[in-house]
């Protein structure tokens, strides 16, 4: 009876182990934000009239097996520079819980069927926009990493298709409200990712990655150019009330989530430091969820 037990352990820690593993190499927690601004692009675009609930179920389900997909071709794409960053090197291919050649079933098999949920249930355009997502994301942005700072402009095309994706599933077209939600997320992605970036210099450099603006340094004048992009997300984040897709309410949440997000730019103006890098990276982790919730509670 013990012995059935211990193996009844093994087997359940192993399982636990490898669940583990496929949940890092997908970047699930990503790809789950990746997943809700797409909700947030289709609940807004959604008529009223009659939600189509199959559509929705279709969108989160397809996006999130694409964004794992993604997530999971840059891990097998970048294996080798994850090993000589901290940060990364105890993800699932360096450590090798997870051989290259599984990596690669797995990835191609959840792509396809990913794929495949877009094209049945919500409509060809939808679909083209996540394929193309999908390609900029791993074979141009990925490579471009080690390139320069144009990486940070190409990678937040894709970064910011989701709510484009959940609009073009709900509507089936591409509108001058679609572009709005997915230039304030194109937008937000510059000072994000270089907050991301002046925090993990040392870690990235070790990779080769060039991320930062101004010739990747830590200066005054890569934290105007963070001050100046986040400045843009004022403006950017009244057009929803302003074309009539949301109301007042939300307009005021963003205009003040903004000015606090900027604000903290200003600390980083000022001091240059990692410590201030650090507050602007999350805060604009904070930023882009609250503001699209604000949207969403003030079109239901």
């Amino acid at each position: 009876m013990r012995a059935i037990n211990i193996s009844e352990d093994t087997l359940f820690n192993a399982i636990a182990f490898r669940a583990k593993a496929y949940y890092e190499l997908i970047k699930f927690r990503l790809s789950a934000l990746v997943t809700f601004s797409a909700v947030f692009g289709f609940i807004l675009g959604d008529s009223g009239v009659m939600f189509s609930w199959g559509k929705f179920f279709a969108l989160m389900v397809g996006g999130f097996l694409i964004s794992g997909a993604s997530g999971a071709a840059n891990e097998i794409w970048e294996r080798d520079y994850d090993k000589l960053m901290k940060r990364t090197q105890n993800r699932p291919l360096p450590t090798k819980q997870i051989s290259l050649s599984e990596a690669y079933w797995f990835t191609s098999i959840i792509a396809l069927i990913g794929i495949s949920i877009l094209w049945v249930f919500t409509n060809p355009l939808t679909t083209g926009l996540g394929i193309l997502s999908m390609i900029l994301y791993v074979f141009v942005y990925t490579p471009l990493k080690r390139v320069g700072p144009i990486a940070v402009f190409v990678g937040a095309i894709p970064g910011a298709m989701p709510p484009l994706l959940g609009w073009t599933a709900a509507t089936g077209a591409i509108s001058h409200e679609a572009l709005i939600i997915f230039g304030i997320q194109f937008i937000w992605q510059f000072p994000h990712f270089w907050a991301i970036a002046w925090v993990s210099d040392e870690d990235y450099k070790k990779a080769g990655f060039k991320l930062l603006p101004s010739g990747g340094k830590k200066d005054l004048n890569t934290a105007i150019q963070i001050m100046i992009y986040t400045l843009f997300l004022l403006p950017l984040g009244l057009l929803p009330t302003y074309f009539g897709l949301t109301g007042i309410n939300s307009g005021i949440v963003a205009t003040i989530c903004g000015v606090l997000f900027l604000a903290q730019t200003f600390s980083l103006m000022r001091d240059c430091s990692r410590k201030s890098a650090l507050k602007i990276m999350f805060g604009s982790f904070l930023y882009l969820p609250i503001v699209q919730i604000a949207y969403l509670l003030d079109k239901i």
